[in-house]
């Protein structure tokens, strides 16, 4: 998919851009150019200290917004696929600074369609949340109206070889903002303030929203929005997962707050596909075969009355899997205020496809934890032995690298 390809990232040096950055350097060690495109001078110093050009010559950081579309044009020469990750986040700051964030997450993404299209690129996707359904606060609103414009990109991309798509999913688990890493920081005051005991929250990993982009990336027709089959929590059972036996205290639900999340609404539902490991929406403009799609990837119309709620999940994490999901996924950044080190080896993992990634990403957690498989596939073994080898030599992989 990446083998002598150019790959542009923008919000390369957000949690995303640099755990996609990584995989794609361990996967496809023979990419040709990787650019990472962002605003934040000190975070790309921090990266190029780690993804050096030296060791890594496929590497190049190039300091721009998405608000400047012909910075934008200029740094999408040559390139083959673009992943769209940049974006103002934070629901308040949204909510006060209403109209930056209309340029950063509408104005800068049809900046990026634009230039894209004016660069010959061959594929786009970009990054989307669950507070795009059926928004009730600025940056859901934002992030909506930045869906329906990459969707509708493939209606006005005239005869070029281009494809548009985009993903959506839900919190991931210990990104900057969300509730486990404020739940630790409120721990030691004996008392977590919750806004609804009722709420709850689909959770994705890190490396299983990086498993759905390049997943989405193999599959892609152009007009899709992805959506992966993910667990909801409880935010009690997260609560309990941080700080046993803590105090609760209920706040109350905060403006543009949602008491549960929704992926796809039953309007969407209505134009949507299910398929073993996601659903698709489907474009409102027919740009392909819809049946032909669904044989092809062995999906099936979604039922009638179907929605893809939080609250009506039907996969759910336990306090005991998020126990052990905070250990491995949380904690350990936590705890240890070190540079972020990648795990990278020259050595790449023998994949057939993106779907294999996908499905490993997915499933190799829930496999290794609950026992629900048989056997470990060969290709986790593999996964899980690379990582050890490369735990054991990551220092010595730094001090070479300086």
């Amino acid at each position: 998919m990446f083998s002598g390809k150019a790959l542009l990232v923008t919000g390369g040096t957000g949690s995303f851009g640099k755990k996609f950055i990584e995989t794609v350097l361990l996967e496809y060690p023979s990419i040709r150019r990787i650019v990472v495109y962002s605003r934040d001078e000190l975070k790309q110093f921090e990266m190029s200290q780690v993804f050096c050009e030296k060791r890594y010559p496929q590497m190049r950081y190039f300091i721009g917004d998405v608000r400047d579309k012909e910075r934008l044009t200029r740094a999408m020469e040559g390139i083959d696929i673009v992943v769209h990750a940049a974006a103002l986040k934070q629901v308040p700051a949204c909510e006060y600074n209403p109209f930056e964030a209309i340029r950063t997450n509408i104005i800068g993404a049809q900046n990026v369609i634009d230039a894209a299209i004016n660069n010959d690129v061959k594929r786009v996707v970009a990054l989307s949340t669950d507070k795009a359904a059926a928004p009730i606060n600025l940056y859901g609103a934002t992030k909506l109206c930045s869906d329906k414009l990459f969707v509708s990109a493939n209606n006005h991309k005239g005869n070029r070889e281009i494809r548009f798509s985009v993903v959506r999913y839900g919190n991931v688990m210990g990104s900057r903002g969300s509730v486990i890493p404020f739940f630790m920081k409120k721990k030691d005051e004996g008392t977590l303030p919750i806004t609804d005991d009722r709420m709850t929250r689909f959770n994705i990993t890190l490396q299983e929203g990086v498993g759905m982009v390049f997943m989405a990336l193999d599959r892609m027709w152009g007009g899709e929005i992805f959506v992966p089959k993910i667990p909801s929590y409880r935010i009690m059972d997260v609560a309990e997962a941080v700080a046993p036996g803590c105090n609760k205290e209920i706040t109350g639900i905060r403006p543009g707050e949602k008491l549960h999340e929704e992926m796809i609404t039953a309007t969407d539902a209505l134009c949507s596909l299910e398929f073993d490991d996601y659903f698709v929406i489907l474009p409102s403009v027919r740009l392909w075969d819809v049946d032909e799609y669904a044989s092809v990837y062995e999906g099936h119309r979604c039922r009638e009355g179907f929605a893809y709620s939080s609250d009506t999940n039907d996969r759910w994490l336990s306090v005991e899997d998020l126990t052990e999901l905070i250990r491995d996924q949380v904690e350990v950044g936590v705890q240890a205020p070190q540079p972020s080190v990648p795990v990278l080896s020259k050595r790449a993992i023998d994949m057939d496809n993106a779907d294999d990634f996908f499905r490993l990403a997915m499933n190799r957690r829930g496999q290794e934890r609950s026992g629900t498989s048989a056997t470990t596939t060969n290709k986790q073994r593999k996964w899980n032995s690379l990582y050890a080898d490369n735990n054991k030599n990551i220092i010595k992989d730094i001090i070479s690298v300086r």
